[in-house]
């Protein structure tokens, strides 16, 4: 099992912190998404004139990264904002180069009012544009079951678009079940051979909260993990399983002190467990 965790869930952390976190847990990448209050990373120091030094630093831990979560979405209406999220990839593309990193992360994003028809033809027109970058800098877009595109079938939608093999999937195991109440097996049945990262995280439903659930640390909740977890290892899924503590959108849960470690032993109990 391979593990990371994303930088959404350690806000306030340093880079020195992160990379000895990260190795005292025993994980085996970070995923970037910002740092130290900074989306758009590629402008830090520590991603350009400073690269040199990050770079020596993953490798002195033995750290990967094994994806870039970018904040690219696959539906705009906006040519210019078409032309920000192609701007941002190559960015994204870059630094996947220096660090030999395979993935990029991308939103499909939020329809509003569009039909879904329309929402597929603006999809299907920005898509190529994306995918020309992708396949200029060798990197495999990961569409995330988010947003207006959590179900299955929606993603499902979008990678008919293309016989492209740089665009893959992001199953964040979390949203599908909560937000669309989706079961794993019908998840995994509908894009299992394109899944090739997975995000984790764990809540419970609570009346009252803006979103109607609430964040908790993993196995704390009712999201089915043992259950999705023993469905990857069937299914011979062999990529990350990564943590993606969401602190930043959701201040008042765990630091990322208490979040990161137990995650870690949550997930190794599950290993333990399945191989008795």
């Amino acid at each position: 099992m391979k593990l990371a965790f994303t930088t959404l869930g350690c806000p306030n952390w340093n880079m020195e912190t992160i990379i000895s976190k990260a190795v005292e847990c025993g994980y085996d990448g970070v995923d970037f998404r910002g740092y130290l209050g900074e989306m758009e990373i590629y402008k830090l120091p520590e991603f350009s004139s400073e690269l040199e030094k990050t770079k020596k630093q993953f490798e002195e831990a033995s750290l990967e990264i094994p994806c870039f979560s970018s904040s690219v979405r696959l539906f705009t209406n906006s040519e210019a904002e078409l032309d920000n999220y192609l701007a941002e990839l190559r960015e994204y593309g870059r630094l996947c180069r220096e660090f030999n990193t395979p993935y990029v992360r991308v939103f499909g994003g939020g329809i509003g009012e569009t039909s879904r028809e329309e929402a597929i033809q603006i999809v299907k027109h920005n898509l190529n544009q994306l995918l020309k970058v992708a396949e200029e800098y060798n990197v495999t877009l990961l569409l995330e079951t988010h947003d207006s595109w959590t179900n299955c079938e929606y993603v499902r939608d979008v990678l008919h678009l293309t016989d492209s093999n740089y665009l893959q999937v992001l199953w964040d195991v979390h949203h599908p079940y909560r937000m669309v109440g989706e079961n794993p097996e019908t998840t995994w049945n509908v894009l299992g051979e394109r899944i090739k990262y997975t995000h984790w995280k764990d809540s419970y439903l609570k009346e009252g909260t803006p979103r109607g659930y609430q964040l908790c640390l993993t196995g704390e909740g009712d999201i089915p993990l043992k259950q999705i977890y023993q469905l990857l290892e069937e299914k011979k899924y062999d990529g990350y399983y990564t943590l993606e503590w969401e602190k930043v959108w959701w201040p008042n849960i765990e630091e990322p002190e208490i979040a990161i470690p137990q995650y870690a032993d949550y997930m190794r109990t599950l290993v333990e467990s399945n191989s008795v």
